[in-house]
């Protein structure tokens, strides 16, 4: 019974942890967007708004260095590192081409500015010494890269180097940074406040490489991440993301995009904005049902209660066309019968959406509340009126 246990907590928090909505099966037109590639995705909702050639592979030039931040950010998390803790800058980091954060290998430089630096400045020194202060060597850190990549579901990413420059097989798509930018967001919410920092420098270097490459940070006050990217070969990518008040909806609505290889630095600003501005007022954010509100409370046998709460531990919002929340209909989709025991944030079943008759979202429902097994008796009983059942 406990090996039982175990492996149905395990599940749980795996199947928590892989929460997803499918897209709105009919939506409005997007705008016109000139970029290779491009994904817009409500946060909020975990639905895909638009998108085009999300699964084409790409050259995600510094792009590379979400992944990077968040191998850093799960350092220090785990205590390995510390924001305080100072690491050497070897010869290694300090002749890296392309932005930089102008150290030398007389510094040692704390965490906390290597990160600005790999941030606000997407500077490639400070990430090859993050890389092998948390790697022990920068091989080592690509290879962490890429196991990490095959956790988060990564399916069509392959890392060669920390920092992005163009290298061959170094390579991703739209659909795979929308994946890492969302769980960079919400694996480590206490570190994301480094992508609002608008300007950022080291103490004694050049004061003109101080300024985020981000300028929606300067444009749009909802703005407050993430990364900007270029190469000659990727063009010039940006992934933004963004969060205003909305109503209903106490936290805030997110909408995340990313538009890759488009023109020049002033196209993929007015690009990205451009899409958000449109996900913001083409859709509407509905909230359905509360964090840790029961959904449904079916029948369970055998349990110790009579009945079992399923819903999620967080809210459950949809985003449909505007003006259309009025035609939203749900239906609980689950297994009979339901027998003990659940623990705590089990699957078990999903909310079906539908818009107008028409399929919207799908999102999977889970104990809310953990249900033993009920005595031999009590099973017993239960056992009898299954089998008259």
């Amino acid at each position: 019974m406990n090996r039982l246990i175990k492996a149905l907590r395990a599940f749980a928090v795996a199947a928590v942890a892989s929460f997803c909505i499918v897209a709105v099966a009919q939506v409005p037109a997007p705008p016109e967007i000139a970029a290779r590639s491009y994904l817009l995705l409500d946060v909020t909702a975990n639905q895909m708004l638009a998108q085009k050639d999300i699964d084409s592979a790409v050259e995600p030039a510094s792009l590379t260095k979400l992944m990077s931040a968040y191998l850093v950010f799960d350092a220090l998390k785990s205590g390995k590192i510390t924001l305080r803790q100072t690491l050497p800058v070897s010869t290694r980091a300090w002749k890296m081409p392309g932005s930089r954060m102008f150290i030398d290998p007389k510094m040692q430089v704390p965490v906390e500015d290597l990160l600005k630096g790999l941030i606000v400045q997407s500077a490639n020194d400070a990430t090859i010494a993050l890389a092998e202060g948390v790697g022990g060597s920068v091989e080592h850190f690509v290879d962490l890269m890429n196991e990490q990549a095959k956790v988060l579901g990564l399916k069509n990413t392959t890392y060669k180097n920390p920092e992005g420059l163009a290298t061959p097989g170094h390579t991703t798509t739209a659909r795979d940074l929308s994946i890492l930018a969302t769980r960079l967001m919400r694996d480590f919410p206490e570190y994301v406040y480094f992508y609002a920092i608008k300007k950022y420098r080291f103490p004694g270097t050049p004061s003109t490489n101080d300024t985020n490459r981000n300028v929606l940070l300067f444009r749009d006050p909802t703005v407050d991440g993430l990364k900007t990217g270029h190469t000659d070969a990727a063009g010039y990518c940006m992934i933004v993301t963004a969060k205003r008040d909305f109503p209903n909806l106490s936290n805030g609505r997110r909408l995340l995009s990313i538009v890759l290889g488009t023109a020049s630095e002033n196209a993929r600003a007015n690009e990205s904005q451009k899409l958000l501005n449109w996900g913001y007022t083409a859709f509407d954010a509905v909230r359905l049902f509360d964090a840790n509100q029961p959904v449904a409370t079916p029948p369970v046998w055998k349990g110790k209660e009579s009945t079992i709460k399923l819903g999620r531990p967080e809210p459950i919002v949809v985003a449909v066309p505007s003006g259309s929340a009025s035609k939203i209909k749900t239906q609980v989709a689950r297994p009979d019968p339901l027998v003990a025991p659940f623990v705590k944030l089990q699957p078990v079943g999903s909310l079906k959406i539908t818009l107008a008759d028409q399929p919207v979202a799908e999102v999977p429902l889970v104990t809310l509340e953990p249900v033993e097994q009920a005595g031999v008796l009590g099973r017993a009983w239960d056992a009898i009126r299954l089998w008259i059942k």
